[in-house]
């Protein structure tokens, strides 16, 4: 095992790696920003550097600013968490090169599933589903407009350098292809310095469905289940539950095999994530794969009882994976809500400033991880993401009157959150019946608006 491990990350993450470390009994070292001194993970860890000002391009996103703090305090091992670093090829390979462990996948698999075609072509030659498209990047706007003429309309432009939906089009007519592929090679650009993009067939109100997989040095990859995340905004997940109202037996078995067929074709080790669109017959596609801890890794946690972070340490010292596939059996429902702050009325615009009060949701079936505390000042540098919470029960029923319960318990003043906004979610018809979209929440807000009922989805999915 390391002798001390330093979390690359700021929040609730760093807060949930320490947690895992502190039960591993591995010493752990915060690193911060200066506007973060007073950051919970700052008070947790054993130990803490500064590496720099508010700027993340200046502190969270330094290799150099990161390794220096790893030598300085002795620690042999970085855990990245999510964002910032975490899905950074170079560093990975930074972390080896300097004698440090990277908790984590190896640079090569980070590489290739962070190229968007080429994860693509190795996902196809895997014998994973994959949406029917380009084989690769388009050279130019001809080869874009035979493919969308071979595959049909509406197509999808998509970056092939990254992900987090920048860098995508939508296009329902020929006449406007050529300024959706501007567009997404312009944003490509700034987003990732990479300006390719790929072409592919834009499914019609879909699911979000991915699959959690550990994978070891040893060759051995289990899957955890599917989590749940087609409630988004903008590409943005904000409620994740298992399991999926959209799938049945069949097709979670069989996306469960596609998930471990997607691992072993990067030869992958640590925690991942393979996701998938599901359309309206239950078919399903690849979408990308995720080379870390995924935000919603505890609705896997509360399903399987098995602790990610841990597992993902562990993996990384050298260790076997000491779950069978056969042993790892989810049970009961999980709910996430990501409570953020971010002002719903005024198009979720971000709220920093000082918590007045911030009274957590308790009992039975209710988990909380977050970093906030009252009188905390939110910076503005990074995310809103304020805490996640979670429920578990034996049905869905049981657990959307557990959330609904947590949601009023959770009190939070002096900012704007999302947590009305969940409220009023969780009591749509569509929502209750697990009969949504991604969709769906373009067109709740739309009926706040107007006031008019939120429309009930066609696709009732194979358990609806």
């Amino acid at each position: 095992m390391f002798k001390k491990i330093l979390i690359a990350n700021r929040g609730e993450i760093a807060l949930r790696v320490i947690r895992a470390c502190r039960e591993l009994g591995v010493p752990t070292v915060a690193v911060y920003s200066e506007p973060d001194r007073e950051s919970l993970h700052v008070r947790f860890a054993d130990e803490e550097v500064c590496i720099g000002p508010a700027s993340p391009t200046h502190s969270y996103l330094d290799p150099k600013r990161i390794v220096a703090a790893a030598e300085v305090s002795g620690a042999d091992a970085i855990h990245p968490g999510y964002g910032f670093l975490a899905e950074n090829a170079d560093f990975a390979d930074i972390c080896v090169e300097c004698g440090l462990t990277f908790i984590g996948p190896s640079g090569e698999a980070i590489r290739n599933m962070g190229d968007k075609a080429l994860a693509r072509d190795l996902m196809k030659n895997a014998g994973v589903p994959v949406m029917p498209g380009s084989d690769g990047p388009v050279a130019d706007l001809d080869a874009a407009r035979a493919v969308a003429e071979k595959i049909g309309y509406p197509v999808m432009i998509k970056a092939a350098g990254g992900g987090g939906g920048r860098g995508m089009r939508i296009c329902h007519d020929p006449a406007k292809l050529e300024g959706a592929v501007t567009a997404a090679q312009t944003e490509a650009q700034a987003a990732f310095n990479n300006s390719s993009v790929y072409v592919e067939k834009y499914l019609v109100r879909p699911r979000h469905v991915e699959i959690q997989i550990l994978g070891d040095s040893s060759g051995n990859l289990v899957h955890l289940g599917e989590r749940d995340c087609t409630v988004q905004r903008r590409h943005q997940k904000l409620i994740e539950e298992s399991p999926s109202t959209a799938i049945d037996d069949t097709t979670r078995a069989k996306m469960g095999a596609a998930a471990i067929l997607a691992g072993d074709a990067v030869r992958y080790v640590s925690a991942g994530t393979v996701e998938f669109l599901v359309d309206q017959e239950g078919r399903f596609y690849f979408m990308e794969m995720n080379t870390r801890i995924q935000v919603e890794h505890p609705v896997t946690e509360e399903q399987t009882d098995v602790d990610l972070v841990k597992q993902q340490i562990l993996i990384a010292a050298g260790e076997s994976i000491q779950l069978r596939q056969s042993e790892i059996v989810p049970s009961g429902h999980t709910i996430e809500v990501r409570v953020n702050a971010e002002d719903p009325e005024k198009n979720f615009r971000p709220g920093p400033g000082r918590i007045e009060t911030f009274h957590v949701p308790g009992g039975h079936g209710v988990r909380v991880d977050t970093h906030a505390y009252a009188q905390y000042v939110i910076p503005p540098y990074y995310d809103s993401l304020l805490a996640k919470l979670i429920v578990h029960a034996k049905t869905r029923d049981e657990a959307l009157i557990r959330m609904q319960r947590a949601l009023d318990e959770f009190i939070v003043e002096g900012v704007p959150t999302t947590i009305g906004f969940f409220r009023r979610v969780l009591q749509t018809p569509e929502f209750r019946s697990g009969r949504f979209d991604t969709t769906f929440v373009d067109r709740f807000l739309a009926s706040e608006k107007t006031g008019e009922a939120t429309p009930v989805a066609h696709n009732a999915g194979a358990n609806a």
